[in-house]
């Protein structure tokens, strides 16, 4: 377990077993052919449902694209899974707002993403100024599609640390107030600013929160040496900020809910003279959680977080089924398999508190 100075234990933490709904993750990266295939099943052991990310090269910026590439992911599944994929349209300058007609209409896209062009993995293809886009988030305002947002700016002249905190100022805020009626998730929140903007916002504005922005900050990135597994975009923040998302995350807002960002990246693409930012946390996401809340003697709210919340956002009804976590201390693989490389996870090769019981996971 990782033990925290500015964590306390409340009374009954100590519990040996807690038995919660099926979760969702609301962001999840499954990349596509072999390396998805080998990835995918250590999402849908755990997890009822996820919406998937469409930042693959070339994007997923179609109706036709996005049903085809969840039909492979379906194909994908191992035997007997029930787990589902819920896509999401990749926005660029281009979009027309007839595709976000289509995809609402398709009834397997539940969201749209914009990428501010630059910002992240695969997102030379996003958005340049959000101004070009506005007749599409009208349509989507319009057609109910909700805004998935990846929070930060891209100009040079913004320090990297800044860059979510610039992004709510110049574009988020703007972009809340212009479309009244627009649902808007602010991804992988990883500051104090974007807590409270998010805490201070209509109720249809929410957030996603990783397992790494809740359980690590810049030091364990930096401190002692680069540790490229744990770099990410938005990048690690300091203690302060780490602080306010875990009590955004544990507290009883609904607007906080499980995003896990899981990205894998080939170990090679993240050992290198230019790593790739992500950070592989499905193999013990739920698990990560888990410690997470339990720091924080906040438990009881887990399932609120993990299950509940990203459904009603969503609309889509709450999952059937439970998972089981168990108090049984087990030590994350040191790699996976990932097509012709491996990937390394979160914690690789070190002890978690908790494990997801067999027989208790999703079919």
């Amino acid at each position: 377990m990782i033990w925290r100075d500015d964590w306390s234990f409340g009374a009954g933490d100590m519990a040996e077993s807690l038995t919660i709904t099926r979760p969702t993750d609301g962001h999840l990266h499954l990349r596509d052919g072999a390396g998805m295939a080998d990835v995918v099943g250590h999402s849908s052991r755990v997890f009822a449902r996820a919406v998937v990310m469409p930042n693959l090269a070339p994007p997923i910026v179609t109706t036709g694209q996005a049903v085809a590439y969840r039909d492979r992911i379906l194909a994908a599944l191992p035997p007997g899974s029930d787990f589902e994929p819920l896509m999401a349209l990749y926005l660029t300058d281009a979009t027309p707002p007839a595709e976000i007609r289509a995809a609402k209409a398709s009834g397997a896209i539940v969201a749209a993403k914009l990428y501010p062009a630059g910002a992240t993995t695969h997102a030379d293809r996003g958005v340049t100024d959000v101004g070009r886009i506005a007749h599409v988030l009208s349509e989507m305002e319009a057609c109910g599609l909700p805004l998935l947002v990846h929070g930060e700016v891209v100009d040079p002249a913004v320090d990297i640390f800044d860059r979510e905190r610039v992004f709510l100022e110049r574009v988020l805020a703007p972009l809340v107030e212009r479309w009244p009626g627009l649902r808007v998730v602010l991804e992988h929140v990883s500051t104090r600013e974007g807590v409270e903007f998010v805490g201070a916002a209509p109720p249809r504005v929410a957030a996603t929160v990783t397992p790494q922005h809740l359980l690590l900050d810049v030091n364990d990135l930096l401190a002692g040496g680069v540790r490229p597994h744990h770099y990410c975009l938005p990048v690690l923040k300091g203690r302060e900020h780490r602080q306010a998302v875990a009590r955004a995350a544990t507290g009883d807002s609904p607007k906080f809910f499980l995003g896990t960002d899981s990205a894998p990246h080939a170990r090679s693409r993240k050992e290198c003279g230019c790593g790739a930012a992500g950070v592989f946390s499905a193999p013990a996401a739920l698990e990560f959680y888990a410690e997470a809340f339990e720091a924080a003697g906040a438990l009881d709210r887990l399932e609120a977080f993990a299950s509940l919340r990203g459904a009603d956002f969503y609309g889509l009804p709450r999952p059937a089924g439970t998972v089981t976590l168990v108090r049984e201390p087990w030590e994350v693989p040191a790699s996976c398999p990932f097509g012709e490389d491996v990937v390394v996870p979160m914690r690789a090769g070190e002890a978690v508190a908790w494990r997801v019981a067999a027989g208790s996971e999703g079919g």
